[in-house]
């Protein structure tokens, strides 16, 4: 039986199959539209998420709504969630820096993305940097060689990923930030496409 978000999310704060439940305020589940058709899903919460428990209302958050107003995509009909529910940090001075996570900890909350599909059904799921595209493509997936390109996934029929926003704010230079902004803009057009939108 396909259990309902709220259910999937009630479940997920008593989730200790990884270390990263001991270090993470909590644990941020996925939000938005339940009857999405389509579905983003990035990385691991960062600083700001991990503190309000929502996806994505952080500083990259921010740029990607601004990508998707550009590529003409409303997030309020998105559902939006990560490949790994933890803050995964060190600390730098009195700041907590995102740590990659491992291959392991990926693993461990495969689990919670998959039901998540399950529940949501979406049309088109678009995985943002290189975890999530280890989590909902393959491990061998790289996407700076295959970033924009629809293929094959048993998830949903059309599945793509692009780069993950905070990689775009960690760029210095501006020409080169805009030039990365401008193919963000790009891929997210695909789901207009995949959709049937012009």
């Amino acid at each position: 039986m396909v259990k309902s978000l709220e259910q999937l999310r009630e479940d997920a704060r008593a989730c200790q199959d990884c270390p990263l439940w001991a270090n993470a305020t909590q644990t941020v589940f996925g939000a938005g539209d339940p009857h999405a058709r389509v579905m983003l899903v990035g990385e691991q919460p960062g600083d700001e998420e991990d503190k309000k428990g929502l996806p994505f209302v952080g500083p990259a958050g921010r740029l990607l709504d601004r990508a998707l107003e550009a590529a003409g995509v409303d997030r309020e009909h998105v559902y939006i969630t990560n490949a790994v529910k933890h803050f995964k940090w060190q600390l730098r001075g009195k700041r907590r820096l995102h740590k990659t996570p491992a291959q392991r900890e990926i693993d461990a909350c495969h689990q919670w993305l998959e039901r998540e599909v399950e529940a949501v059904k979406p049309r088109v799921i678009v995985a943002m940097g290189a975890t999530a595209a280890r989590s909902v493509i393959s491990k061998d997936f790289k996407v700076s060689t295959m970033r924009g390109q629809f293929v094959e996934s048993p998830l949903a029929p059309y599945v793509f990923a692009t780069f993950h926003p905070s990689a775009l704010l960690r760029l210095k230079d501006e020409a080169e930030k805009e030039a990365a902004f401008a193919q963000l803009v790009g891929d997210l057009k695909l789901i207009r496409k995949a959709l049937g939108r012009p």
